[in-house]
This record gives C-alpha cells, structure tokens and sequence, in this order.
C-alpha cells in the first residue's frame, strides 16, 4: 500500500478520522466476538463480509481485523514447560504495533486495500473498482509471500466493482491463496454475486445506541451532551457516518427548524418555509439540499410510524416533536398517508433533480405537499 495526502478518500467523513486511523469499535461487540471465536478456534475462513448499512463501523472493523491478524501469529506457539499463551481476548492492538503505524500510514506490506482508484484524466475518484484493481493482486501476492507471513485484502466496497473485477474477485474466493483472509465491505450485499456471498463468511453490523453513539462521536474528536447523542442516534438510523455528517452541518439544529416548520401545518408560516428552501438554493449548496431532503424523509418516516403505532418515537429528536407528530398522525389512516407522502417526495425529488428544478422551488413544494396530508 501507498498513501497520497492529495488524493481524497470515499470512506472519508469530514470532521472524523477515516476507519484506518480508529483503534476501537463501539456498538459491534457480536460481530466482533464471532470473528474472534472463529479465529480463537482453529475455524478462520478466508473470505468474510461485512454487511449493515452505511456508517456502522464496517470499514473500522475490517481495517481492526486486518491489523488483527497481521499482528497476531497465526496458531498459538509452545512456550516451553508453560504451554501456549492464552488466545486473545480482544482483536485490538496497541496504538504503537508496527502494525498499526504501518496501516495508518498505508505501509504495511502484508495489507492490501481494494478500492476506486484516482483518475488522473478526470481529476476524480472513478466510479467503480475494474478488473485492473483486482488484477494488481497478484503482485501483491508474489511479493508478500517471501516472509512466510499472513496476507490480508480489504475490499471497499465491494458493491462498487464492475462485473468483470467481480468476477476476478471470485476467482480468488474459489482458490484463496496460503495465509490470506479478504474482507469485503458491502452495503447492499444482495447486489453482489450469489457466488461471492455463498464463499463468505457474514459479519452483520447493527445500528448503534445512544451510548454508543456518544462514545463513538467522541472518539471522532466532538464534545455532545448525551441528549445529542441520543438524538443523533435517532436520526441516523444508528449509523455513526450519518451521525458526524448531521453533526458536521448542523443537521440537529436543522430537523429542529423542521420540525418547527411542519409544527405550523395546515397554517403554514410561509415566510419559513420560503427561507428553507432559499437556504439550500445556489452555488455550492448541495450538500445542505441534500441534508433538507434527507432529514424530510426522516420527519415524514416518524410521522407515518407514529400513525400506525399510535404512539410517537420513545425519543424526541428535537423539542416539541412528541407533540407534533402526535397531532399531525393520530391514527393508522393518517400514518399510511404519510408513508405515501414520503415515497412520492422521494420519486418527485428524483426527477426534480435529474432536471435541474429550481432547489428552492422543490423544497416549497415538497412542504405544500405535506401541507395537504395535514
């Protein structure tokens, strides 16, 4: 592996360090303790796929596993008149291994990181791995198999090869290299190959709580009082990534403005809802157009679930919500409205997008439709 401090990074969420560069993991204790008991008992597949959502820790587990089992020997050694030394009981290393320097630094020769290239051309990350990414693995190979020692290929993401790197990958899950385990990141695994799923081993992450929440948000370097945590936790569906992102743009203090906005319905306080949509219209607003539409769906997902629960979410995401959602969706009628509600803004902004519809114009009018509903 080699780093480039100017090629930028998917995996990279702004305002937090990137998976390589965090040590623990909150929230995936089960995933975890299976891949440890695997590896504790002699049974380490060779192929391992970790699956969830985005933003729960996939990447930070398959970079924790690979510094693992890159510094870890691969069966316990005799230690003379005692025995061997107990299995490990944890797959963290110390911050100052060999291992862990080499990794954040992109060094380590027993690791290689599968993943969209740069495009020299473009100026950009292409779109998808190719079968020249993969095919650059046998390099890899030769080269590291002179220290007799574990090789280890994190692919991320997997969903982002094109068929003919999918297909090269297979390959090597059918003959898997001596000593070597390839951990694939996959977001939506059903979009990967029957094939490649059916000769791996599943990780399956899980979306974090409120104190993991908290715990992991502080590890990225941010200070929140639990209630944020909690709501964060809310909002992101538990998915750390979303989490620092809504924390990185104000993403609590805007579903508040929301849900202060969607508040005043049937009224509606036009003049707010104007100053929305003005908010995330202009050059260089796409990302704030993008968290409106997001945290919308959100608000209109709690509305349709409080309908057909007949109660609000046990957590309040902003002040007042409880209140809102309760009047806005008293019954299961009104719930499967806003269900509607929410797969047909989904399908507007879509095409709305694709045409280049104003950005203030499609937030207005998404809120005159909810405005109906109500």
């Amino acid at each position: 592996m080699s780093a480039d401090a100017d090629i930028p990074e998917a995996d990279r969420v702004d305002g937090a360090p990137h998976p390589r560069e965090t040590l623990q993991l909150f929230g995936q204790a089960r995933a975890e303790a299976d891949f440890l008991a695997a590896h504790t008992t002699g049974r380490l597949h060779h192929g391992w796929l970790l699956t969830g959502p985005r933003g729960l820790g996939k990447a930070t587990l398959a970079w924790r596993i690979a510094r693992f089992l890159l510094a870890t020997p691969a069966a316990p050694e005799d230690d003379g008149l005692f025995g061997a030394p107990p299995p490990p009981e944890t797959l963290g290393i110390p911050a100052d291994h060999p291992v862990a320097r080499r990794s954040r630094a992109l060094s380590e020769p027993g690791l290689f990181l599968l993943r969209r290239p740069w495009d020299d051309k473009a100026k950009r990350l292409k779109s998808v791995i190719t079968v020249d990414e993969v095919r650059a693995l046998k390099g890899f190979f030769t080269l590291s198999a002179t220290d007799g020692g574990r090789r280890v290929v994190i692919v991320d993401s997997a969903d982002e090869m094109n068929p003919n790197a999918a297909n090269a990958l297979l390959k090597l899950l059918e003959e898997p290299p001596a000593r070597t385990t390839l951990l694939l990141v996959s977001h939506q695994p059903s979009r990967l190959l029957p094939t490649i799923r059916s000769r791996c081993r599943e990780l399956r992450l899980t979306p974090l709580g409120a104190s993991d929440m908290e715990e992991a948000i502080r590890q990225a370097g941010a200070d929140i009082a639990p209630a944020e945590a909690a709501a964060l936790a809310e909002l992101s569906a538990g998915s750390v990534g979303a989490a620092m992102r809504l924390l990185t743009q104000n993403g609590l203090g805007l579903y508040g403005d929301l849900v202060r906005l969607v508040g005043t319905l049937p009224m509606l306080d036009r003049p707010a809802a104007i100053a929305l949509g003005e908010s995330a219209a202009g050059r260089g607003q796409e990302a704030r157009l993008d968290l409106v539409l997001t945290l919308t769906d959100v608000l209109l997902s709690r509305l349709a679930r409080t309908g057909v629960t007949g109660a609000p979410p046990a957590v309040q995401a902003a002040p007042g919500e409880a209140a809102m959602l309760s009047r806005l969706a008293p019954d299961a009628a009104s719930g499967r409205a806003w269900a509607q509600l929410a797969q047909d803004a989904g399908d507007r902004a879509r095409h709305a997008r694709g045409v280049n519809v104003d950005p203030a114009a499609l937030v207005l009018d998404l809120v005159l439709q909810m405005r109906k509903v109500a």
